[in-house]
């Protein structure tokens, strides 16, 4: 294997342990749909949950106000553990006057006999009430935690669907999924294991400590006081145990991220001949996993026995004290067994409730990450008269009426308030016309494209349609009337017809057909094994690039939008396919207002309008023979003197 520096060592750790801001995984970027993510190269770092909350009463009165809808359900389960812990404690207690009715000089065989037998039976009703009460608490716990869980995800999924394009921009794809993984499962243990646990242990060290009192005080002082020593261990340990386990997740993390960036990047590993390299730095983060593992699994695995060492202890020094007791002060055989039992699960609840902790840590960073997605703003609402557009009469009642025309008077717009992308942009686009923009990488014709649909507010300026200010119609209504075609496809699990249908769900199966024809798609559905019921998986990984951007095109086509963006819609294809495309592209355009962005200039030649685009402002427009004619900038892109980079 090949020698790993230092700094590379270094490199890798910070890379893939502790993901750099907006990186995906494996510490790669994350670019956002259609260009630069706004505001950045990236969004904030996706955490994994862990670690300790930032306002943990908040965090806490929110989950409790989840659990708390089901407060008698509640109210049960908490009666459920204090019958539990009771007839725990009292199961141990009835061994006092057993044992002592045992050792009596004055009974004979045959009392002695059916007290043991009536304390047996005592012991298994006590026992069995013990039983049922743990069973239920535990069911009823379980659906009370899974109701939470429910509303939790439910809500957040519904966030999600209202939160503005920019929060989706500006965060990676992992890091939402992991507010739906890793901090859920961290809030559910919690919430199906760690509340009764920690009831439970509270009242069985206070029953504990009551009872050895009630049995003999002398002695119950005598435990008491390695109480500071047993907190002092547990709180020690503890930890050390945390620490390790957090290094333990990061190392973890690590190697998880980079084994699936080289899963993914297999064909570029084997081009460059890098896979002795690779797996070199594999071992290494293999290795640094192992030693956190090593300490973690230690730290972690010794506080049992630490614990039930120390509590032996404990319980030698209650037998030494109580034996002394038995033979100076009268004190019963039946009392010291009882209360060396109970000096022996007396540290019990307290390593109990020291392990706890982390798991209730990990709940409130997760459940807190998870409030922070909800807690965001949502896209701005719609004024109160709101408006409804069509294209169509009567297909929406009450709607206006729209032809296709689209303004854009002076419009100024920046992602951040310290960086004005837009810069007085001013376009009209009549019924049916078809309007490119091209300019470099970052001159902001996808931010015109992002405006025209809403998914961003402008700062200055005016966007209309049909002269009504998009302001004063409703989204849905707006996004429904503007069909795009992105340069990133985007295909559901489900069949091919399906997949095109998802561009308007009342389509029969004729206009489905006719939209794969005007995308010259049709032909090469019908040669898939099932033809449009052919199942698509893992985003129409069974598709070539190409057949992927057919369909996307055909789910714009079955759309009966007035107006149409395509956003690189060919950048993906052969040139053979893009001829299909266009042939399909003429039809599809036909009577609807069509705004192109494309990097092959061939594209747009035949557009009533071109504008170029340099720095966010307008530098020229024309058509493709009269912006020839200036020689400027647009003459340099198509003849390649400049690169259109």
């Amino acid at each position: 294997m090949k020698h790993i520096s230092e700094e590379r060592k270094e490199i890798l750790l910070r890379r893939y342990g502790s993901k750099s801001p907006g990186a995906g995984p494996g510490g790669m970027k994350m670019p956002g749909p259609g260009g630069p993510r706004p505001g950045g190269p990236g969004g904030p770092r996706g955490a994994m949950g862990g670690g300790k909350p930032k306002n943990t009463s908040a965090t806490i009165n929110r989950l409790l106000a989840y659990i708390g809808r089901d407060k008698y359900k509640i109210l049960l389960v908490f009666a459920c553990v204090l019958g539990s812990t009771l007839t725990s404690l009292a199961g141990s207690y009835i061994l006092r006057p057993v044992i002592n009715n045992l050792v009596s000089a004055d009974r004979s065989a045959g009392e002695k006999v059916g007290n043991l037998a009536v304390g047996i039976l005592t012991m298994a009703a006590i026992y069995f009430v013990g039983i049922l009460c743990s069973y239920l608490q535990q069911r009823i716990m379980i659906g009370v935690s899974q109701n939470a869980l429910i509303r939790i995800r439910e809500e957040l999924f519904h966030k999600l669907q209202k939160l503005p394009v920019k929060y989706h921009d500006t965060h990676t794809h992992g890091d939402i999924m992991s507010r739906f993984t890793n901090d859920l499962d961290s809030v559910g243990e919690m919430l199906n294991n760690t509340l009764s646990q920690i009831f439970s242990g509270i009242l069985t060290l206070v029953g504990t400590i009551i009872l050895m009192f009630v049995t003999n005080w002398i002695l119950a002082i005598v435990i008491i006081v390695t109480i500071p020593f047993l907190v002092y261990m547990a709180g020690t340990l503890g930890k050390l145990s945390r620490k390790y386990y957090k290094g333990q997740q990061q190392a973890l993390g690590a190697v998880n991220g980079y084994i699936e960036e080289t899963v993914s990047g297999q064909k570029v590993i084997k081009v460059f001949c890098h896979e002795e390299t690779t797996m070199g730095e594999f071992e290494f983060l293999s290795d640094d996993l192992r030693s956190k593992q090593r300490k973690a699994q230690f730290f972690g695995g010794i506080m049992g026995p630490v614990m039930g060492n120390l509590s032996q202890i404990s319980y030698a020094l209650s037998a030494t004290v109580g034996g002394i007791l038995c033979l100076t002060s009268n004190f019963d055989i039946g009392g010291l067994t009882i209360f060396t039992n109970y000096s022996r699960q007396f540290s019990r609840p307290i390593n109990e409730l020291s392990m706890q902790m982390n798991t209730i840590f990990a709940a409130l960073a997760g459940a807190e990450r998870v409030f922070e997605v909800m807690d965001e703003p949502s896209e701005v609402p719609d004024p109160e008269d709101a408006i409804e557009i069509c294209a169509e009469a009567n297909r929406v009642p009450g709607a206006r009426i729209i032809r296709g025309e689209v303004a854009l008077k002076n419009v100024t717009f920046g992602y951040v308030p310290d960086k004005t992308i837009l810069k007085h942009i001013n376009v009209t686009a009549e019924p049916g016309q078809k309007i490119a923009f091209v300019g470099s990488t970052g001159a902001g014709k996808t931010t015109i494209t992002n405006l025209i649909n809403r998914f961003y507010e402008i700062e200055e300026g005016q966007i209309s349609i049909d002269g009504i200010d998009i302001k004063k119609i409703r989204k849905d209504s707006l996004r429904g009337n503007i069909a795009m075609v992105l340069q990133d496809t985007h295909l559901f699990s489900g069949t091919v017809r399906e997949n095109i249908r998802y561009g308007r769900l009342d389509a029969t199966d004729e206009e489905v057909i006719a939209a794969a024809k005007i995308a010259s798609a049709h032909s090469f559905i019908e040669r898939l094994s099932d033809g449009y019921d052919t199942v698509l998986d893992g985003d129409g990984s069974n598709l070539s690039q190409g057949e992927r951007q057919l369909l996307n095109i055909a789910r714009a086509a079955i759309s009966k939008a007035p107006i149409l963006i395509l956003d690189e819609a060919t950048s993906s294809v052969d040139t053979r396919t893009e001829k299909h495309i266009e042939r399909g592209m003429d039809r599809l355009m036909k009577n609807r207002t069509t705004f192109v962005i494309a990097h092959r200039l061939s594209t747009v030649r035949n557009s009533n309008l071109i504008i170029v685009l340099e720095h966010g402002e307008i530098v020229e427009q024309g058509t493709h023979e009269e912006l020839l004619a200036m020689g400027g900038r647009y003459y340099q892109l198509y003849t390649g003197a400049v690169e259109l980079d």
